[in-house]
């Protein structure tokens, strides 16, 4: 799904944003609901960037990353907690592209997600380049998503890929 968001873009700068586990749902701009075999997913579009809240067997997490005053932590690399029987594992990444690339890839982007039955897309005004897209996805019983964030005045793009679910056993060497 992909829509136009009707807001200032707040999150201006990929310095800016933070991540932060446990959250109350924040005021959205764009919602998708989904169930993933028995996982009830929803993906929150903020005027500040992303909100993901998992819901599973009475266990639950909220990752946020977004550009929000006081009290978040700086945008990781990586994290790995448990949380309960639950691994939860983030990473993330900027990519610095030139113009050209940078358009190229927000195109590519926006069409995969916009036509997918788990995709969420919302561009902001100013420039058809400035958005937050959000994908998600279950497999082996882990519910994965993944979220690119753009900054055309920066031709910086924010990627980020998670994954939550069952303690995945080591393999017996």
């Amino acid at each position: 799904m992909l829509t136009s968001l009707q807001t200032a873009y707040s999150d201006t700068r990929a310095a800016d944003l933070a991540w932060t586990l446990g959250r109350e749902p924040l005021p959205a701009l764009a919602v998708l609901d989904l169930e993933l075999a028995g996982a009830k997913v929803q993906m929150r579009l903020l005027g500040a960037s992303h909100q993901v809240l998992l819901e599973e067997e009475r266990r639950t997490c909220s990752e946020t990353v977004a550009c929000l005053p006081g009290g978040s932590a700086p945008l990781p690399l990586g994290v790995a907690e448990r949380m309960g029987d639950w691994d939860y594992e983030f990473a993330a990444r900027v990519e610095t592209l030139s113009e050209g690339s940078f358009a190229g890839r927000a195109q590519e982007l926006l069409a995969l997600v916009a036509d997918h039955p788990h995709g969420l897309a919302g561009t902001f005004p100013g420039s058809p380049y400035a958005f937050t897209a959000m994908l998600a996805q279950r497999t082996q019983g882990q519910v994965h998503w993944r979220t690119w964030h753009a900054y055309p005045q920066e031709g910086q793009l924010v990627v980020t890929r998670t994954r939550v679910g069952a303690r995945l056993e080591a393999p017996v060497s």
